[in-house]
């Protein structure tokens, strides 16, 4: 981005500064605004990248006294206490106020593309060694888990460990009150379903915390010869079938509070609860955390009695709709395979399998935030492609 600036001016009083780029483009940037950013020393620590000023010194009202065009580069605003400030010409360009370079900003940001799917998936696939010292394909790994939710490392080594050190590559794993790493195995007197050997319906894990973690990981180290397949569908892509479908069902699942609890010991003792919406939605109604899981599920149910049968009717569609052949993907992991998944967008099962002397099959399972992983795949993205 190496657009220089033709011309710069105060408008609507002073309240606004408009600069005409060399494309012929413009940007208008509100005075307000400008002030609250000064780059100076005295309002800006560089080596934190943090602003000094705070609001209380701020006026909302603020004009320019003086704008002026040094050079091509950069603008420079006096300002009516005499405080001087000068703005790059790259550094206003990526914040222009205009609908088109918002979005471009987001997209850079925060990646929101989706690739929807179904019992079609093909299951993309990267060899774990590649990522563990590839920063190229680790990038690409962290990006396709965005974009599809789910990617298969294949090939780590068959003993407990190797998630800790997939921690590592990204940063950091997510302790929950099942350790930092837990295992997925037949116990007696299980304290999780998961912790058994039978059938585990479509969930997404831990809804009963206030934030779920992000991203699932689960390493197979053994694996039962029969039974135990594995179960996946694509939550939002589903919930925008459901939208269409019956959208009255969709804007229950989307504004009921329902209660979580989790209560037992593991790697400390807990007693968990939580209210959680089936669908979360943001500001336009598009879901952006789905929270189902019908075992931790609470009994309380914190609604009017005449609003609880028709929660019943559309969360039993929503149910439907995720176990409908076109949408379920099944497939069985492999020794040395590790899934990784979108945990707030894919809803996980398991086929059960047959019980016996000796544990026949054993998955370690371990949880990431998206916010560690969003910031792994920016850091990588500069150090691979040196884009900021």
């Amino acid at each position: 981005m190496n657009l220089g600036i033709q011309k710069v001016e105060a408008l609507d009083a002073g309240h606004f500064v408009r600069v005409e780029w060399e494309d012929g483009t413009e940007s208008r940037y509100p005075c307000v605004w400008l002030r609250d950013n000064c780059q100076c020393p005295h309002c800006f620590l560089r080596s934190a990248g943090a602003r000094k000023l705070v609001i209380k010194d701020l006026d909302v009202n603020i004009v320019v006294k003086e704008v002026t065009l040094p050079d091509r580069k950069k603008i420079a605003i006096t300002w009516p206490d005499e405080h001087a400030s000068e703005y790059e010409a790259e550094w206003l360009k990526k914040r222009c106020f205009s609908e088109e370079a918002r979005a471009e900003v987001r997209d850079d940001l925060f990646l929101p593309e989706r690739r929807y799917w179904g019992s079609d998936l093909q299951l993309p696939k990267i060899p774990f060694e590649e990522i563990m010292y590839n920063d190229e394909s680790m990038y690409k790994w962290l990006c396709t888990l965005k974009k599809v939710g789910i990617v298969l490392l294949t090939g780590a080594a068959t003993r407990q460990g190797e998630l800790v050190k997939l921690g590592h590559r990204i940063g950091f794993l997510r302790l929950t009150f099942y350790g930092p790493t837990w295992q997925v195995q037949d116990k007696a007197d299980a304290n999780n379903v998961a912790y058994t050997t039978g059938k585990l319906c479509f969930h997404t894990d831990y809804p009963v915390l206030q934030h779920p973690p992000g991203v699932q990981f689960l390493h197979c180290i053994k694996q039962t010869a029969v039974g135990g397949e594995s179960e996946l569908v694509d939550g939002f892509h589903v919930s925008n079938k459901l939208q269409k479908q019956n959208p009255q069902a969709y804007q229950i699942l989307s504004s009921t509070d329902v209660d979580y609890t989790d209560t037992g010991v593991d790697y400390c003792d807990f007693a968990v609860q939580c209210k959680q919406r089936i669908i979360d939605v943001d500001s336009r109604g598009q879901a952006v955390r789905i929270n189902y899981n019908n075992a931790t599920r609470d009994t309380v149910f914190d609604i009017p009695a005449e609003k609880v049968r028709p929660f019943y009717a559309a969360l039993k569609e929503f149910d439907d709709l995720l176990n409908s052949a076109e949408h379920k993907f099944t497939y069985k992991l492999k020794p040395g395979d590790v899934v990784t998944f979108d945990n707030w967008r894919v809803l996980h099962g398991r086929q059960s399998y047959q019980s016996g002397p000796e544990v026949t099959r054993h998955l370690e399972g371990a949880y990431a935030d998206w916010d560690v992983v969003m910031s792994r795949l920016r850091l990588l993205r500069k150090r691979v492609f040196n884009r900021d």
